[in-house]
């Protein structure tokens, strides 16, 4: 089924309908996760880092299969920080079955592989070592842009999404209020989720190095692929290659590798451009030692 076909299902559905219609699909898929593999990859981040954009591409390729049900159109289900407590059952119920997974794979006669794209997961530090108990053997890939230039994408988003008040330098000034104590009340209750450490981020979500190292304490650096995002913009069908040869798909090519979700922003002062580039400059530094690469963010 493809995409469009994917919407043209979700217009059809009656509104009032969908909610009936979703619960019975879901409960067929608990019924039937003992016969749902678990998902070979996961992309984790960062927000507004080109998470969206490597799904769709990854999407392109025949041997992804999409989440379940497709007409649905899921990037996530978000488990591992907002549904955690629905079991693991209810987790692999969004994924393909064996049976689906054996066509498509006699039909290609090459792998095929299922995932997930949450870029909450790499942010959220509860989600590492939920991912490990559950799906070790996972492949995990992270795009990290640069800091400055997601700090105010991800400010104009929560514009965008009318969530967001403030200018953007009083935002800054007000993020240590808005995620004090957050990370405290997530770790003392699993099912904690977190506006404030979700949307109001604009800082700390760029200072990778301690989310990065999350990820290592838990997952053997082969099994993580970590990318700087602007490697995907400038040189989409690379980058592309190098995730689909990481998850074990052979080659394809892309047939459009247009952005998604993209929304240019120049706007941004450059007195605050200056100073964020000051405040991330020992962080950055700290992630190219860590992972042994420059990353070209100035």
């Amino acid at each position: 089924m493809t995409l469009d076909s994917r919407g043209r299902v979700k217009r059809l559905t009656p509104r009032r309908a969908k909610p009936v219609v979703a619960g019975g699909l879901r409960r067929w898929g608990r019924l039937t996760a003992f016969a749902r593999p678990w998902p070979e990859f996961l992309i984790v981040g960062t927000k507004r880092g080109g998470t969206t954009s490597m799904w769709n591409y990854l999407l392109e390729h025949p041997g992804v299969l999409p989440m379940w049900p497709s007409a649905l159109n899921m990037k996530s289900n978000h488990y591992f920080y907002c549904h955690y407590e629905n079991g693991a059952g209810w987790y692999r119920s969004h994924f393909a079955t064996t049976l689906s997974r054996r066509v498509v794979q006699r039909r290609l006669a090459s792998a095929v592989a299922t995932g997930e794209a949450s870029p909450y997961y790499l942010y959220d530090p509860r989600v590492p070592s939920r991912v490990r108990a559950v799906i070790p053997d996972v492949r995990v890939m992270m795009l990290l842009r640069d800091p400055v230039e997601r700090a105010y994408s991800h400010y104009k988003e929560r514009q965008r999404a009318g969530v967001e008040e403030l200018s953007f330098e009083a935002a800054l000034d007000a993020e240590p209020r808005r995620l004090s104590g957050e990370v405290e009340k997530m770790l003392a209750d699993p099912s904690y989720y977190s506006r404030p450490h979700d949307w109001y981020s604009y800082r700390d979500r760029g200072v990778y190095h301690p989310q990065v190292e999350r990820w290592l304490a838990h997952f053997h650096r082969s099994s993580l692929l970590i990318l700087p995002s602007e490697r995907l913009y400038s040189e989409p069908q690379r980058v592309f290659d190098q995730m689909v040869e990481f998850i074990g798909l052979p080659p394809h090519q892309l047939r459009s590798a247009k952005p998604w979700n993209y929304h240019p922003s120049t706007d941004m002062r450059q007195d605050t451009r200056q100073r964020l580039r000051e405040f991330y400059r020992p962080h950055n530094d700290a992630l190219c030692r860590l992972l042994d690469q420059e990353l070209g963010w100035g």
